[in-house]
């Protein structure tokens, strides 16, 4: 069942069916897929229409890296960075190191002056 769960995650198929003695346990293991269905009675008609998912999956392996369309595909997060001083001077060097590899001496001179 491992090999048959490592090529399931290598696929990454849109639509999964397990029907096993230990389906519930089985789908806890996969990792890549776009729907998974536990049991002889989680049909994908039923995912695709009526009992929750959708029909907006994951296609073509993408399930790799991408969710299926969902709520969460529509709203809108922000980011919010609360620094102390100690916290900035942890994190100089590196980002000083990181902004000239990148060009961006402005950026290294924004930390730097903030900690004259």
């Amino acid at each position: 069942m491992d090999e048959a769960l490592r090529v399931v995650d290598d696929f990454a198929p849109e639509h999964l069916l397990i029907v096993a003695a230990d389906a519930e346990s089985l789908s806890t293991r996969v990792r890549n897929a776009g729907a998974i269905f536990v049991g002889p009675y989680a049909t994908v008609p039923l995912g695709d229409y009526t009992a929750g998912p959708n029909h907006t999956l994951p296609t073509g392996g993408a399930a790799r890296y991408a969710s299926p369309l969902g709520v969460h595909t529509f709203l809108k997060r922000t980011s919010v960075l609360n620094l102390s001083r100690g916290d900035l001077q942890h994190l100089r060097d590196a980002t000083v190191r990181l902004a000239a590899l990148e060009g961006l001496g402005a950026h290294a001179h924004a930390v730097d002056v903030r900690l004259e």
